[in-house]
């Protein structure tokens, strides 16, 4: 029988770009970085095929959004970090209500249980810790990029073998930070989401793409869709 770990925190983690955010937040920051001519615009160019595919239902979001961090990886070296982290700022700020109810709902509720709110995203941190700070998370991991000793991004990605493997930032939160993964419970929307989702005891695939919901009706797992104004229990 599994021993239950006492006086830890419990702890829950979500992924945030559209499963809390209505959006991506680096679509967001891509767009305010050309509206002040920080990135180029003709950036665009590097993902209209693949956002042209998805909004015509015949390519995916996913390959949608990884033209969307190519090219801003593309434009990236040589912008000011200080510039970058105050655009972040006003990204966030600007977009902090544009969040689904049910997961921003969930989030609350879980603050007031005292949960240890663990949030991970492909954004870039700046915007993610921005965005999410706003909403109460403790810990916020995403894509951390090197500047150079003028404080300008050299265009290279760090750590990028840890926020690439989602259950590998959950563990390492939970050993750092003395939590317990008992009454745990995890939030995600496609199938990148799986490796932190099947560690934890209460699962929930949120607006999942078809993998991911596939995965979870294999396994029994919750599955949530919010359309409209209307939040649907799939299981």
């Amino acid at each position: 029988m599994k021993r239950k770990e006492v006086g830890k925190k419990r702890v829950a983690i979500f992924d945030i770009d559209g499963t809390i955010f209505r959006s991506s937040l680096i679509i967001e920051l891509i767009d305010a970085l050309v509206q002040r001519g920080i990135f180029k615009g003709s950036i665009a160019k590097m993902y209209t095929k693949e956002y042209q595919a998805w909004l015509d239902r015949r390519g995916t979001y996913e390959d949608y959004i990884e033209a969307v961090v190519r090219g801003f990886m593309a434009n990236l070296k040589g912008v000011s970090h200080f510039e970058f982290l105050k655009i972040c700022k006003e990204v966030a700020e600007f977009h902090k209500d544009r969040v689904y109810r049910y997961t921003r709902d969930l989030v609350g509720n879980l603050k007031k249980k005292n949960y240890y709110l663990l949030a991970i995203s492909n954004s870039p941190k700046e915007i993610a810790e921005e965005f999410c700070r706003k909403l109460g998370f403790d810990k916020v991991y995403g894509r951390m990029y090197e500047t150079d000793s003028s404080n300008k991004f050299t265009g290279k990605i760090l750590y990028l073998d840890i926020i690439r493997d989602k259950a590998k930032v959950l563990k390492r939160a939970v050993l750092k930070e003395g939590l317990t993964l008992d009454g745990s419970i995890g939030v995600g929307d496609t199938e990148s989401d799986v490796a932190f989702l099947k560690l934890v005891e209460r699962p929930i695939c949120f607006n999942p793409n078809k993998k991911l919901y596939d995965y979870a009706k294999r396994k029994g797992w919750e599955v949530v869709v919010e359309r409209k104004d209307m939040i649907y229990f799939l299981q």
